[in-house]
């Protein structure tokens, strides 16, 4: 008898998240906790929680697990230990220790558990870490990720709404993973698009990460869940706009077709409903649009760096492998947060 195979869970990886609407509704009414050496935590809607020990030392503590959205175990370890482990490197820490965390069926084949824990140990192993335990419940569906904690220095981290007017905003990988993801689920994603969606899902941004730290970057968050357009808006928060060349956004080329196919997530069109009333698209396809509200899972670093910078900084991170691109510029707050200019 064949081992069973994970299959596609509905809304898997970052598409599975809350929507940004509720998620806000929620966490607005929690009462406030004020420490002076809690550096960062969810009002500004950041990637993880910085906590001060010392002058010279801070804590960074994150957690993500979620369903699967490839069918291969391994594979799938290696995503949501990468996706998990990016909001340390989005806050411009180092990676120290993880916990697993992990739901999952006691009728299915514990073959597939050791395989998803064996992807994402060497995730944790390839980002210098120690995966020091972890925590397991019986669940009707797979899910899987990590608690992360990480370090940085307190005069080191990189907020998600830093930016000044006047940067250059880069993207350090592909957009279009969730688009790809539901193609594929239903049999019509071609192999090379998968396997770029799966190369970027599987790149931890610890290098990324390396590079802008040593540039004058001013705020930084990586896109996931909430796709490009709502993490824009909250690096942005209220105090400056964006204009988006969508011609340097760097995608997965066939997600075009996929967009007109309708292969689209609901995550996607949650984030679309979310800030659409902050967006104005100029000569911009449907297709366009689609890319930038879709959610990604493990997605790339949108840096927010000074001007002076963004070439050099740049030009290092094409030596990484994957497409990315100075996608924009921070202005003058305007009517709308964003504007996206097409060319068509």
């Amino acid at each position: 008898m064949e081992p069973e195979k994970i299959v596609f869970c509905k809304g898997g990886g970052c598409t599975a998240k809350l929507g940004p609407g509720a998620l806000s509704r929620v966490l607005e009414k929690l009462p406030k906790t004020y420490d002076p050496n809690l550096l960062i935590g969810y009002d500004s809607s950041d990637d993880a929680a910085v906590y001060r020990l010392t002058d010279d030392l801070a804590i960074v503590q994150t957690l993500d697990f979620f369903p699967p959205m490839v069918e291969d175990p391994y594979t799938f370890g290696q995503i949501a230990a990468a996706n998990a482990l990016s909001d340390i490197y989005a806050m411009g820490g180092d990676v120290k220790t993880a916990l697993n965390i992990v739901c999952f069926p006691e009728a299915m084949d514990l073959n597939i558990l050791g395989q998803i824990l064996q992807g994402g140990s060497e995730k944790v192993r390839e980002a210098g870490g120690v995966l020091a335990g972890g925590h397991s419940i019986a669940d009707q569906d797979v899910k899987y990720g990590l608690s992360v904690t990480g370090t940085i220095h307190p005069d080191r981290v990189f907020a998600n709404n830093g930016c000044q007017e006047g940067d250059v905003l880069l993207l350090t990988k592909p957009l279009g993973v969730g688009i790809v993801c539901t193609a594929s689920r239903v049999g019509e994603a071609s192999e090379s698009a998968m396997n770029l969606a799966v190369k970027s899902m599987t790149t931890l941004n610890k290098y990324a990460s390396e590079i802008v730290r040593k540039y004058r970057t001013h705020g930084c968050t990586d896109v996931t869940g909430f796709g490009f357009l709502v993490h824009l808006c909250e690096m942005l928060g209220g105090r400056f706009s964006a204009k988006i060349d969508s011609a340097s956004v760097p995608y997965i080329p066939e997600c075009p077709e996929y967009v007109e196919e309708f292969y689209l997530t609901a995550a996607g069109q949650r984030n679309r409903n979310h800030v659409q009333d902050q967006v104005q698209f100029v000569n911009c396809s449907f297709a366009m649009e689609e890319i930038l509200y879709d959610a990604q899972t493990s997605g790339g670093l949108l840096v927010s760096m000074a001007a002076e910078d963004g070439e050099k900084a740049l030009e290092e991170l094409k030596a990484l492998g994957l497409p990315c691109a100075i996608v924009g510029k921070v202005v003058k707050k305007g009517e709308k947060a964003v504007t996206v200019w097409g060319r068509g």
